[in-house]
């Protein structure tokens, strides 16, 4: 399939870049110059008529109460061979009642719709809930610009997620600048500036903010208030301009006119980034907490501005952990001594500039216009298709049955009262290799996985004997665990592997959060605590990756120790430096080679970036997961995992051989962090390949697990499956099925799963 060529933009009536109409244009713009020979288009609702002066990029003009026009624009659409049309959407844009008149575009329209939804209510009208219903039934994808938005979405609107995709508001690429050089441009020299930009309406809360002038100027008598912005035209059609000049009554009667600005006026995006540039402080005293998007707010956090603004749901996102301040709503008395602290503490300001500015690189219109593409992409072919060197297409599965049910029967039979064991001897438990805590750890984590999804749980004291098998696996003498113990409960060495320790602290995090008894959660938290501190020493990738994983759950539930809150960023960036180091464009990985549970390397960078907002953690395992998931597909579309054979091959393609369980399980819980990650449905797809190896969709067509107990085959060689079911492959295909029946739950639709015959023991 060719590039994406034509794409058209639909937005308000404004060209004088306020509003959605500043986001149309400047989106329509960061795309057009993402691709070589894109071709932009954007329709602009043109409220009641007025003839505006539209740039060169605005084809069709739709008067947003005559229906005629709005079929005239799908015609426009459909007949110019768009490959997708993207619609920003705002209930006060469109005609007729809740914006319903949009509806008479979108049911004509043979053109995949990419929709962003600057407005999401959680408590929406009989009326309003039905247009937007009806929007996003008509569009391939949603967008939306905050978690909280994702939220309502799934739980108010009922959209499946792997619909949504949260794309920040996008932001000028503009240079971290001190605001002198533009206070002298301005006319504000010498001046403490706060300023807040946008369209005039009693709901912005720039009455709270004027009430707070006395008390700032009590303690910076220099400051000037200055109010960028025309009235609301709506406002201005119903009412004139009564409500500045109430706002105007205000001012003068708290004494304060020589301190607060009003500017009248529309602002192109120069003037704007210069007024912005120029203010000490940026406020946004918004009243309500349904304020989904600001742009004013993107835009002045962008630019590196310390803000002050009250908690409504972008903001609450935004400017969490010291990245601005939140206020209560309407509270002058906490507005007041809020800024007129900022404007008094010149070392802190600077330090909130910075951590601003630094967060939000990641927002650039450049690399917001590249993650819409990707939405694009997605819309147009239904499913995001990865391309990498020598790697072939992936192929559909068959759509037939539903995931298997949970049986634990063979899973029981390998346990003992130590433990899991290691090996067995086709089905019978082999006592000669014992137990190892690495097993055992996979078997608290399965007790966990359990808990988590539904599904029925294992006993108390089975679970029980596994945490107690950990915690004796613990030397406190050297910090680290041990891994192997004879049946006769010996120990065999007095430290274990790297890999096994940090295996063993992602089941005690996955414990302390999940397990059902109180009493062992806080047993896991404390040990995972105690057992942590180590892996600071520790040089192996797949022990960080571990490690990250349990921190991941970890921190989910406990107040992050100092240990906790540095190593993880510390982890996570040796894995990104990793990356950094051995990538290139036909070697995506962190290694020169590959070996065991691939998977868990990017699954760890995506959670991890995922909890801590961090961008870059989340792009890079996503890019190396793509990467993997294509190597690990074979000519005829079936999920093949890097054989046993690879380990030590350096830069080469994958052997296919032996195939082991455990990378299945890693691909298929990497996948889902993925698609929890970025919604794109192309990884519940993955998961669902990975996961059909085990029921015979391989290289042998030979399925792995016995349906009626659970037992599961230790792969697969080149010429036959292995017939020995050992703990590691048990407890690797009980996690994968449980997360797979869990995302049938949660989808709301079946996996393509085919399983092919049941395996005879």
């Amino acid at each position: 399939m060719s590039p994406l060529h034509r794409i058209a933009f639909i937005g308000n009536s404004l060209p004088r870049r306020c509003g959605i109409a500043t986001f149309t244009t400047d989106l329509q713009q960061a795309v057009a110059s993402s691709g070589a020979g894109m071709d932009t288009s954007i329709v602009a609702m043109n409220d009641h008529g007025h003839g505006y002066d539209y740039p060169p990029s605005v084809h069709c003009q739709v008067r947003d109460e005559r229906l005629e026009d709005y079929a005239r624009a799908a015609d426009f659409l459909n007949d110019g061979r768009f490959d997708v049309v993207s619609l920003q959407h705002e209930f006060g844009i469109f005609g007729g009642e809740a914006g319903s008149h949009i509806m008479a575009l979108l049911s004509r329209l043979t053109v995949p719709v990419v929709t962003s939804l600057h407005t999401v209510l959680s408590t929406p009208t009989a009326v309003q809930r039905d247009v937007m219903e009806r929007v996003i039934d008509a569009s391939a994808r949603v967008v939306v610009m905050a978690e909280k938005a994702r939220d309502l979405l799934r739980t108010v609107y009922r959209l499946p997620a792997d619909k949504i995709e949260v794309i920040p508001h996008g932001i000028p690429a503009f240079a971290f600048l001190e605001p002198d050089e533009a206070k002298a441009r301005l006319g504000f020299s010498g001046r403490s500036v706060i300023l807040t930009f946008g369209l005039l309406s009693p709901n912005k809360g720039i009455e709270v903010m004027i009430d707070a002038m006395p008390s700032i100027l009590r303690r910076r008598p220099d400051t000037v208030y200055v109010v960028l912005g025309a009235t609301h035209p709506n406002l201005v059609r119903e009412q004139g301009e009564a409500y500045r000049a109430s706002l105007m009554n205000r001012v003068r009667e708290l004494g304060v006119e020589d301190h607060v600005v009003f500017l009248d006026q529309f602002v192109d995006q120069a003037t704007l980034l210069g007024f912005i540039s120029m203010c000490d402080v940026y406020v946004t005293p918004y009243l309500n907490e349904a304020q989904m998007t600001s742009g004013t707010l993107a835009y002045s956090f962008g630019l590196g501005k310390a803000v002050v603004s009250t908690p409504y749901w972008h903001a609450q996102e935004l400017l969490a952990d010291g990245r601005g301040i939140l206020v209560p709503f309407g509270d002058a008395v906490a507005i007041g001594d809020e800024i007129a602290g900022l404007l008094t503490d010149d070392s802190r300001r600077q330090a909130m500039r910075l951590r601003a500015y630094a967060s939000s690189r990641s927002m650039t219109w450049e690399r917001t216009a590249k993650r819409y593409l990707t939405a694009f992409e997605t819309a147009r072919r239904g499913r995001l298709l990865t391309v990498v060197a020598g790697a072939a297409q992936a192929k559909p599965l068959p759509q037939v049955a539903a995931p298997p049910e949970m049986r634990t029967g063979h899973f029981l039979s390998m346990c003992d009262d130590t433990g899991l064991f290691q090996h067995a001897v086709h089905s019978v438990p082999d006592r000669t290799h014992g137990y190892c805590v690495d097993d055992n750890a996979r078997a608290l984590l399965l007790a966990c996985v359990l808990n988590s999804t539904s599904e029925p749980r294992l006993s108390e004291a089975l679970t029980a004997r596994f945490a107690s098998f950990v915690q004796h696996a613990w030397n406190p003498d050297t910090r680290r665990f041990r891994n192997f113990m004879s049946f006769d409960r010996r120990w065999l060495e007095d430290t274990g592997s790297e890999d096994s320790h940090g295996r063993t602290l992602w089941a005690l995090g996955e414990c302390a959060r999940s397990d059902i008894s109180p009493s062992r959660r806080q047993w896991a938290a404390a040990l995972f605590a105690e057992a942590l501190p180590v892996v600071e020493e520790f040089t192996s990738p797949r022990a960080w990756g571990f490690a990250l994983l349990g921190l991941d759950a970890y921190c989910a539930i406990a107040g992050a120790p100092a240990t906790a809150i540095w190593l993880r960023p510390l982890l996570a960036d040796r894995l990104l430096g990793l990356m950094s180091a051995a990538e290139t464009p036909d070697w995506v990985w962190f290694e020169d080679g590959l070996s065991y549970d691939n998977a868990r390397l990017p699954q760890a960078l995506i959670a991890t970036g995922v909890s801590m907002k961090v961008t870059a953690y989340v792009e890079a395992g996503l890019r190396s997961l793509r990467w993997l998931t294509a190597l690990q597909t074979s000519p005829a579309g079936l999920f093949r995992p890097v054989g046993s054979d690879s380990f030590g091959d350096k830069r080469c393609a994958p052997k296919a051989f032996d195939q082991q369980p455990l990378e299945a399980t890693a691909t298929i819980s990497a996948s889902l962090a993925a698609w929890r990650a970025d919604g794109d449905p192309q990884w519940r797809a993955e998961a669902a390949r990975a996961f059909a190896w085990f029921l015979g969709h391989n290289d042998l067509s030979s399925p792995l697990v016995d349906l009626d107990t659970g037992a599961c085959r230790d792969g697969l060689h080149r010429d036959r499956p292995n017939e020995n079911r050992g703990g590691e492959s048990v407890v690797s295909y009980l996690i994968s099925l449980a997360e797979i029946r869990q995302l049938a739950r949660i989808s709301g639709d079946r996996p393509k799963l085919a399983p092919l015959r049941a395996l005879h023991a």
